[in-house]
């Protein structure tokens, strides 16, 4: 059953020996439906789950643990929550703050940064132009602060009342995919379109499961990197690492494969990984840097050869930005250009993709993707992890899509990203069992006249900041 149903059924039960059990499964479940996962069924397995779901499932356990003065540290929780879930998620935050517990949270969500005591901004940039607090205090002084956080707090997009003309559409005939109700709707081309709703009403399932299906020609762009191991890095993974060895070896006159840290070149010792793993067989493994290399991954030799006066892992270690100054290469800069773009300007050549967030992933993958020829792009909530300073970069990259003839569709929440595009489709009205219908199509000025749950939730964003 559906949370939601199991909830009404508990709360219909009457057994006076076991009422203290029923009325603490109805708390628990209410809760769990109060933050918006009424749509999930009790057999749902936590891998199927998103993170952010998974996270809100952990928050409803501990919300009615007894344990108080305990510090909770949550991870963006409103990823994937739609602005009415956002709501109830600040209020459980709230709750539990109110138990007597400590809550720290890592959040772009205005809305949830506005509920804190307390805020701590870091910047003022991102990577090597981060890592400094640039404001402490309550939430009126961050608004005076004049911080890439405070200046935006509470500014947003105006609704597009001039949106693109569509050239055609794709059609999605029929779509009964998970809780999709035989859902027959036209995707223009030629335009930005947003699919967005409640979590739960059907978005992924018509646009990333039913689209891709009928027409197998779009370029879906999600947060998983399909291709890459251990050793892959924002470098290899790109292809910008070819032309770089090849720079190497044709400025020094020897071979391209000794600027490879999985070939001729690796350091002996770690093997090319910069890193040694000691298992410690019933502990967690150790993890420590390569004494030889001192982390570098080359040998001494390959280390000895310069490019422009910098060794490869000197160039490995540049970011995004300090390399599009420095690597003159051909097939480099559009590669570069498009990470830039994408917003990921301080990711390093030789960060490891293991450490990078689902954001940045399908951020990674777009970069790579729109130096491609596909025409169609869906792009699955890319507005996750983004600052809000990201996000209207973000928009406007999507925007340079569209005016070079691309398609553009994209499943997301973020009101900003609703309020730029030309055409919105809105999934619901609620979630689960109660959505899988399309309750709008139009322009965005029109949603926010609509009336459905994402219109009320456009109007009033659009409206207080305008205001």
């Amino acid at each position: 059953m559906q949370i939601d149903d199991l909830l009404a059924f508990v709360r219909r039960v009457r057994l006076p020996a076991v009422q203290q059990v029923l009325d603490g499964l109805a708390a628990l479940l209410g809760d769990l439906v109060h933050i918006g996962l009424g749509y999930l069924s009790l057999d749902r397995s936590s891998a199927s789950l998103s993170g952010g779901e998974s996270q809100r499932v952990r928050m409803v356990r501990h919300l009615g643990s007894s344990l108080t003065d305990i510090t909770y540290v949550f991870d963006e929780p409103t990823v994937g929550l739609h602005a009415h879930d956002v709501q109830r998620l600040n209020e459980l935050l709230l709750r539990l703050r109110d138990k007597g517990n400590t809550v720290i949270v890592v959040e772009h969500e205005p809305e949830t940064i506005a509920i804190a005591d307390h805020v701590v901004d870091m910047g003022p940039g991102a990577g090597t132009h981060g890592g400094h607090v640039v404001y402490e205090g309550d939430v009126a002084g961050l608004r005076r602060s004049g911080t890439l956080t405070g200046r935006h707090l509470d500014r947003g997009r105006p609704l597009d009342r001039t949106p693109r003309t569509a050239t055609g559409a794709l059609r999605i005939a029929s779509a009964r995919l998970h809780n999709l109700r035989d859902v027959t709707v036209d995707v223009p081309t030629g335009v930005l379109t947003v699919v967005t709703g409640v979590a739960g009403s059907g978005k992924s399932s018509l646009v990333l499961g039913c689209l891709p299906r009928q027409h197998p020609d779009v370029m879906v762009v999600d947060q998983k990197l399909s291709r890459g191991s251990s050793r892959s890095n924002t470098a290899t993974w790109t292809g910008i690492l070819e032309p770089v060895r090849k720079a190497f070896a044709k400025a020094n006159g020897v071979k391209p494969a000794l600027f490879s840290a999985n070939s001729e070149g690796a350091c002996p010792e770690c093997r090319g990984l910069g890193l040694i793993y000691t298992d410690l067989v019933h502990l967690d493994t150790a993890v420590s840097v390569c004494e030889r290399c001192e982390g570098r991954r080359f040998t001494d030799e390959v280390l000895s050869y310069r490019l422009r006066g910098k060794d490869v892992s000197e160039v490995l270690a540049m970011t995004v930005d300090e390399a599009r100054g420095f690597l003159t290469e051909k097939q480099v800069q559009p590669v570069l250009a498009a990470l830039a773009d994408v917003g990921l300007p301080y990711l390093t050549l030789g960060q490891p993709l293991s450490t990078l967030s689902g954001g940045e992933r399908q951020r990674l993958k777009l970069a790579v993707e729109m130096t491609g020829e596909a025409t169609v792009y869906v792009l699955d909530e890319p507005t996750t992890g983004l600052h809000m300073d990201d996000v209207d970069r973000l928009v406007g990259l999507l925007h340079r899509l569209v005016d070079a003839g691309r398609t553009v569709v994209v499943v997301e929440h973020d009101l900003d990203v609703v309020a730029s595009a030309d055409w919105v489709i809105d999934l619901g009205p609620g979630a689960g069992h109660d959505g899988g219908r399309v309750v709008f199509e139009g322009p965005p000025a029109a949603l926010a006249a609509a009336g459905t749950l994402t219109g009320q939730h456009l109007a009033a964003h659009s409206g207080a900041r305008a205001a």
